[in-house]
């Protein structure tokens, strides 16, 4: 890699107008992978892309005028000193915090490179073209936040606040639930069969430990394998497989860890306990996100619930 300081003013200008492209072409990705789920914020970085557009067009009058037709073919990755950035197109679906904070991030190491550009260089022009550019990367910040304004009202905002909670249910919420209701109710029966049949905290631990981890890890691979999310929106399946399979063991350990305890009798206790409340989790989550009235969501959570329990300490004292 060179280092800024040891580049002509040459190969400084090469390098702007290779910066003001993959700019361009990063606010073109990012537009194209919002204007589905979120046009307003879409038609902003357009906007984006355009000014940026029009910094490489005058980068190249100027640099045609200094040093002719061929550009040196320099790259952001073969000086130090610059952020790698990982292509958008590699992160989809696009969250909104993470573009906007990837504009201010590109914004504001553009500006710093025509800021110190710009003092190194002794040709006039050069140095006016800079500094001005540097100026105009400081109002494009500006520039965002009016279009935002423009572009982006109420109504807007409320449309992708939707969206956006609609695609955090559909790609943590939903998966992380199954598993946790799989987790936690699915190892009732034979941790407490387990545990009332041998009276021992060792045995139900090693039944639970075993239980719950094996849930967790047949969980995930279901969830990895039933949807790739290019139709549905649901985002990466090995993150989805990731989250349920996690759920689903934290949902199975929770009760299981009390037999730690070494009297039975007041592990059984303290993991009854933990059912509850893992038993009112669910339903929590269910009414604060699945829109279901929490009175019927604990119903329906607690009846499979007790059901399960029942079955495991009927087979344990069989």
């Amino acid at each position: 890699m060179r280092s800024f300081d040891n580049l002509s003013e040459r190969e400084t200008l090469a390098l702007a107008i290779a910066l003001e492209e993959e700019d361009a072409r990063i606010y073109g990705d990012i537009a194209d992978g919002l204007k589905e789920s979120y046009p307003g914020t879409a038609d902003v970085f357009v906007r984006m892309r355009e000014e940026e557009d029009g910094h490489r067009h005058r980068l190249l009058e100027l640099y045609r005028a200094k040093f002719g037709e061929h550009i040196p073919h320099i790259r952001r990755e073969d000086v130090k000193g610059f952020v790698r950035r990982r292509p958008v197109w590699l992160v989809r679906p696009l969250g909104l915090e993470t573009v906007r904070n990837l504009a201010g991030t590109m914004e504001l190491e553009t500006r710093r490179f025509y800021e110190t550009a710009a003092k190194r260089t002794s040709d006039a022009s050069i140095r006016q073209l800079l500094g001005d550019l540097a100026r105009e990367e400081q109002e494009h910040s500006d520039l965002a936040e009016q279009l935002g304004r423009e572009k982006l009202t109420p109504e807007v905002r409320e449309e992708e606040a939707h969206m956006q909670r609609r695609q955090f249910i559909l790609q943590f919420v939903q998966p992380g639930l199954a598993g946790l209701m799989d987790g936690s109710v699915s190892t009732l029966a034979p941790v407490f069969a387990a545990a009332f049949a041998t009276k021992d905290s060792h045995d139900a631990l090693i039944v639970g430990l075993a239980a719950s981890i094996g849930a967790g890890i047949s969980m995930a691979f279901a969830e990895a394998l039933s949807d790739d999310g290019s139709i549905t929106g649901r985002g990466h399946p090995f993150l989805r497989g990731l989250v349920c399979g996690l759920m689903t063991t934290i949902g199975g350990i929770g009760h299981t860890l009390p037999y730690l305890i070494a009297d039975f009798h007041m592990a059984t206790i303290v993991a009854v306990v933990v059912v509850v409340v893992e038993l009112g989790v669910i339903a929590w989550i269910r009414s604060h996100y699945m829109d279901t009235p929490f009175l019927k969501a604990a119903f329906q959570v607690v009846v499979g619930g007790i059901l399960v329990f029942f079955t495991g300490v009927l087979l344990g004292s069989a």
